[in-house]
């Protein structure tokens, strides 16, 4: 049996903020900080022996990440940095706050763009350049749906994560709200009309446990001791 727990970073300062953040790097706020902690805390009573952690190119996942394994005494073993587990694009509205896109194209329209499977929000209408990015050479998209974003997250979950787990080496995986909904989504094989109802709220793991066929048969949602 193999173990698998997803955990959506920390609090930022954009969701403090109620901002649209995408694919911008922001810092997490002293209660995301907390959050990371509370996480390896909650981790470390489960006593998973991980043998890789894989996260995102944002600070926001990476540091939620390192605390993490900080709190469990497993900063030595090797983490896996991809762009494929990302948050979404969320183009134009990328910095944006919700509720002012809420109050121009209403609330059933915000809500497709944030939770539907195949509508994606406006388009940049530029292509926007950075040197992570750059140096793989990638181009930056100019706005991603759910579909999307799970379309260029597989090939990771199916090229790295799923064969080490039929090794039997549990792992971590520190990501974000949109990337964990699209692997959710595969994993628990929800439909693309269901996935509107899948929320992944900051720091709260998931754990998977997996036949050695790599069936799903145990999902828990950890919470923290008092909630």
């Amino acid at each position: 049996m193999a173990n698998l727990v997803i955990v959506r970073h920390g609090e930022s300062q954009a969701n403090r903020d109620n901002i649209f953040t995408g694919w911008t790097d922001v810092p997490l706020t002293d209660k995301g900080i907390q959050q990371g902690v509370a996480v390896g805390k909650e981790l470390e009573q489960l006593g998973i022996q991980f043998s890789d952690v894989n996260t995102s190119y944002m600070s926001r996942a990476i540091k939620t990440a390192d605390i993490i394994l900080e709190e469990i005494d497993q900063l030595y073993i090797p983490v896996h940095k991809t762009w494929r587990l990302n948050e979404r694009h969320y183009g134009a509205l990328s910095g944006r706050n919700k509720d002012e896109v809420k109050a121009e194209v209403g609330a059933e329209q915000l809500h497709r763009w944030r939770r539907g499977y195949t509508e994606f929000p406006p388009e940049l209408k530029e292509r926007q350049h950075d040197r992570r990015y750059d140096r793989l050479g990638i181009k930056m998209p100019l706005s991603e749906s759910l579909e999307m974003t799970q379309e260029r997250l597989l090939p990771f979950w199916e090229d790295q994560v799923a064969p080490r787990l039929l090794d039997g080496k549990d792992q971590l995986i520190v990501a974000h709200g949109s990337s964990l909904r699209a692997l959710i989504k595969y994993l628990d094989n929800i439909s693309d009309d269901e996935i509107d109802k899948v929320e992944v709220p900051n720091g709260k793991p998931i754990w998977y446990q997996f036949d050695e066929h790599l069936n799903v048969i145990k999902k828990t949602f950890i919470t923290m001791d008092g909630e």
